[in-house]
């Protein structure tokens, strides 16, 4: 069942919706999702979906599951991108991010398996840039993303656009790449992996600039230890040492949805 926010607010340009618990926030988001599948196909024929992994979004993949279950939603004319792979690692091993898809999503759902599309970490680092080249092309054939899920890491990282010196004017033009992954990026990994030095440290990840191209874009931030990069990103300057604050670009476009510990820096 859907509870409303607590409270809503307007920062850099951005509608920024307060949850009492991370279950809340996530049935928003998934309801946001659904609310963009069912337009887009009314629209378009179709709906083009840009999804995140991590610890973050599997409530709300488990919401969409349930609505599918129930009868209330289907995913036949739905295409799926999603935002990054570690590099390099097989489709099949424990930790891909394909086998977390497959797990959390794709298995319980009515999408076509050639529909769902994620960046191959096998590929060989010599075609990586053609890889990335063609992944973003494959998007912008399917008319580019109706909605982009997002999570913020602890660094304030979307995706894995990592925090760097760029400028803000060139951070936003970055495309699909490989990229090294940043220490807090590995350090926060390292549970899932055993530890710091067996986390895979480069990934391909989708672009800042396909990021903010998508129509619509939805970021689910939940939990204390994401509260500093939230107030960063939405009370500070756009900057590529936050890759978050750089949604500002596409403010109109971007909601936000916190649950309560992590927007503690907000009050």
């Amino acid at each position: 069942m859907k509870t409303p926010p607590s409270r809503t607010l307007f920062l850099s340009g951005m509608d920024v919706k307060l949850y009492p618990d991370p279950e809340s926030a996530s049935i928003a988001a998934a309801m946001l999702i659904e609310q963009v599948i069912v337009d887009a196909r009314a629209k378009r024929g179709k709906a083009v979906l840009g999804l995140a992994t991590g610890s973050t979004p599997r409530r709300v993949y488990a919401h969409l599951v349930a609505r599918h279950r129930a009868g209330e939603l289907s995913f036949r004319d739905v295409s799926t991108y999603n935002l990054d792979e570690y590099y390099p690692i097989a489709a099949n091993d424990p930790l891909s991010y394909h086998t977390y898809m497959y797990d959390n999503l794709f298995k319980f759902i009515d999408l076509a398996p050639e529909r769902a599309h994620l960046l191959d970490g096998t590929i060989s680092e010599g075609l990586a840039g053609a890889h990335a080249g063609l992944f973003e092309r494959s998007i912008e054939a399917d008319g580019g993303l109706d909605a982009q899920l997002l999570g913020i890491g602890r660094n304030g990282h979307i995706g894995f656009n990592e925090p760097s010196d760029l400028t803000p004017e060139a951070a936003i033009k970055l495309g699909t790449r490989l990229v090294e992954l940043h220490p807090t990026t590995r350090s926060d990994a390292a549970a899932e992996f055993g530890s710091v030095e067996r986390v895979i440290p480069r990934a391909l990840t989708l672009g800042i600039a396909t990021i903010l191209s998508a129509r619509s874009i939805i970021m689910l931030a939940t939990g204390p230890h994401k509260a500093e990069a939230v107030a960063g990103a939405l009370l500070g300057p756009a900057t590529a040492q936050l890759p978050a604050s750089l949604l500002s670009y596409a403010a109109a476009r971007t909601t936000w949805l916190i649950d309560h510990a992590a927007a503690r820096g907000l009050e």
